[in-house]
């Protein structure tokens, strides 16, 4: 084993360790750290753009345009009538004789079209394996006729190790409290229609876990209520998910029979049906349902 951060008495510590170092932090893939002006791009002419300081880590490699200063790249003219695309990259490439290293901006020109230029091509590379030259796209430069009209930013930027920790923190609160919202208990204090319900006999509970709904009660009705029409018994719920009338399933009157239903209305209104045969003032009902609410 090699020490890296460590004085042995000798230089010792090669750019790829360094890499490493980085790649292990990082991510072995490219981005602008948020640092300086975060090499922000800026059109000084239709043949000049201005890429203003900060650090990029490209593959492990870091290079930066000093504070304050900015590099200038020449953009070629372009054509009347033409349009074109041109690509700026951050170019790390290696001497093959003598394993200099650089890591640069360079301007990738396209070819001119009347319509739709394709966007150059780029060297892809990998760095740690050896490779000559990587490039890391910085900007997609677009030109119609003589004007430069757009320049696109094509990089990511990278937090911080306490900006990804602050943020982390601020994720695991939002979980806590997703969490202590899922698991506590909401009642909802539901009112019974006294024009048509015999409240000295009804009951009605309404609790909410999360998105869950659960509603269970006895039910004395004052009216008669007539095949397949509806009576409101009480309002005061959730509204469902589903943007419209929920329906439960069949419950029964006095045990005799199942063919009553109860609805949940958008306003969270809960109404019962009855099928094929009359429902009676008098009559009682005992429901219990779940359905998922907004």
């Amino acid at each position: 084993m090699d020490i890296i951060t460590g004085y042995t008495g000798s230089p010792h510590v090669t750019a790829e360790q360094d890499r490493d170092v980085n790649i292990g932090i990082f991510g072995a893939e490219s981005y602008v750290l948020r640092t300086g002006s975060r090499l922000k791009a800026e059109v000084s002419s239709n043949n000049e753009i201005k890429v203003r300081d900060g650090v990029i880590m490209h593959q492990g490699c870091a290079a930066s345009i000093k504070k304050n200063t900015y590099d200038s790249l020449t953009i070629a003219n372009g054509s009347q009538g033409m349009k074109r695309v041109d690509l700026i990259v951050a170019r790390y490439s290696r001497d093959q004789n003598t394993k200099e290293e650089s890591l640069v901006l360079k301007v990738i020109q396209g070819t001119p079209k009347e319509s739709g230029p394709a966007v150059p091509g780029y060297t892809t590379g990998d760095i740690q394996a050896g490779d000559l030259i990587a490039d890391m796209p910085l900007y997609q430069v677009t030109l119609n006729g003589l004007n430069i009209t757009e320049v696109k930013q094509l990089f990511a930027t990278q937090d911080s190790i306490a900006e990804l920790s602050s943020n982390l923190t601020k994720a695991n609160n939002i979980l806590t409290n997703m969490e202590s919202n899922l698991m506590a208990i909401n009642t909802y204090h539901m009112t019974l229609n006294t024009s048509n319900v015999k409240t000295s006999d009804s009951w009605i509970e309404c609790n909410r876990i999360g998105n869950l709904v659960m509603v269970n009660g006895c039910v004395k009705i004052t009216k008669d209520v007539n095949v397949y029409t509806g009576i409101n018994l009480a309002s005061g719920a959730p509204a469902p998910c589903c943007d419209k009338q929920l329906y439960t399933g069949a419950i029964a009157q006095d045990n005799t029979y199942s063919s009553c239903l109860l609805s949940v209305s958008k306003n969270g209104e809960i109404n019962l049906y009855v099928r094929w045969k009359k429902a009676l003032a008098g009559d009682v009902f005992y429901y219990e349902f779940c359905y998922i609410c907004k």
